[in-house]
């Protein structure tokens, strides 16, 4: 029965993990700027923005933008049950 519950439990915390990747470039590229974007209430009707061009200096070199919820994203997404609900978002630019 605990190893059940284990299991479910660890299912549901590894579930929950997600990445969006946008690539602009297939050229090498370098992280510039690594962000933690804070969201509440599982992000209902919230938003943030990050301009990468700013960031790389121009649209024509950024070369890729991910966002992404780790594991310790989504473990802070369960232990608060779902109020607070952090994600990553990483720049890479060109070389």
């Amino acid at each position: 029965m605990k190893n059940k519950f284990l299991l479910v439990a660890f299912s549901l915390i590894m579930g929950g993990c997600a990445q969006q990747s946008f690539v602009m470039s297939d050229s090498d590229s370098v992280i510039k700027e690594k962000y933690t974007q804070h969201f509440f209430v599982n992000g209902i009707a919230q938003e943030k923005e990050i301009n990468a061009a700013e960031v790389c200096g121009g649209t024509e070199k950024i070369s890729k933008v991910e966002v992404q919820e780790t594991f310790l994203n989504g473990l802070a997404n369960v232990a608060t049950f779902g109020i607070y609900t952090p994600r990553e978002a990483r720049i890479y630019c060109k070389k």
